[in-house]
């Protein structure tokens, strides 16, 4: 089967056309395609599909096999491979994913895609619904591990996000706050956690310690989560660019339907062909 290695800011997945794919265990490719040694190597696979409800589906599939409803980075680079191969039409189309029907759009600059723009829903800011045990709203906390404070809002986009702002993004020391708030008893189902240093009223710097997976060069949930918890902490507007280990994403939480929309590259590094 012929895949593509695309890569969005540093976040990479392997994508793969199943709309005519015949009895394939996507679950147990995932696990071989993903490994950085023996198979193609990525963040994780994405499987194009046909669906009843939108223009197309999107599976987004782990390395260790196991699903997730969405990545933010993902729906950017499979959305454009949707549009450059012509299995969509027109510059504004829907994909089916495991949170519900998303819009992308695809910008063009000189006839070229410039970047894609996803509206990525409405974020969950009930702590019960975060979750995170704490009542309301998880916003303007503070929670201390091993001897250090730190202020932190909780939003959810797909999955829990944990907001932990710091002066200096140099001194968050990721390896060792990142899996100690992860697993933190606040949070039942463990959190990302996204450690932010506010530049400006519209500029932000993330670095991110995925829950499962460690230090992550990119994540776009994150950033829309990262986005909501300076706006209501009244910390940034409520469009903000947010600066990540390569590159730069664009958040924009709209006042007028409560969506955040992500704006940002995805770039395609390879094609091949998978034998095994």
């Amino acid at each position: 089967m012929k895949f593509f290695k695309m890569h969005e800011l540093g976040s990479d997945f392997v994508l793969f056309d199943g709309r005519d794919a015949e009895a394939v265990d996507w679950s147990a490719l995932a696990g071989k395609v993903c490994d950085r040694h023996t198979g193609v190597g990525a963040d994780g696979m994405l499987v194009l599909l046909r669906s009843a409800i939108a223009d197309v589906r999107m599976r987004c599939i782990r390395p260790d096999g196991s699903e997730t409803d969405l990545r933010g980075d993902g729906i950017r680079a499979f959305s454009r491979y949707c549009f450059e191969n012509g299995v969509v039409r027109g510059t504004a189309f829907t994909v089916e994913t495991g949170v519900g029907v998303m819009e992308s759009r695809i910008l063009l600059k000189d006839g070229r895609t410039d970047g894609v723009r996803v509206d990525m829903g409405e974020p969950i800011l009930d702590a019960k619904d975060v979750p995170v045990l704490v009542d309301d709203r998880a916003i303007g906390m503070l929670l201390t591990v091993q001897n250090r404070s730190f202020s932190f809002s909780s939003v959810r986009f797909c999955a829990p996000h944990t907001i932990v702002f710091v002066d200096r993004i140099s001194e968050a020391d990721l390896p060792k706050y990142g899996p100690l708030i992860e697993c933190d008893p606040l949070f039942p189902e463990r959190t990302n956690v996204d450690f932010v240093e506010v530049l400006s009223n519209g500029r932000i710097k993330m670095r991110t310690w995925k829950r499962g997976e460690g230090a992550v060069l990119a994540c776009g949930t994150g950033a829309c989560a990262a986005a909501v918890a300076c706006a209501l902490s009244g910390k940034t507007d409520r469009t903000v660019a947010v600066e990540i280990a390569l590159g730069t994403l664009l958040v924009e939480w709209s006042e007028a339907d409560g969506h955040v929309y992500l704006t940002g590259p995805a770039e395609t590094v390879f094609s091949g062909v998978w034998n095994k």
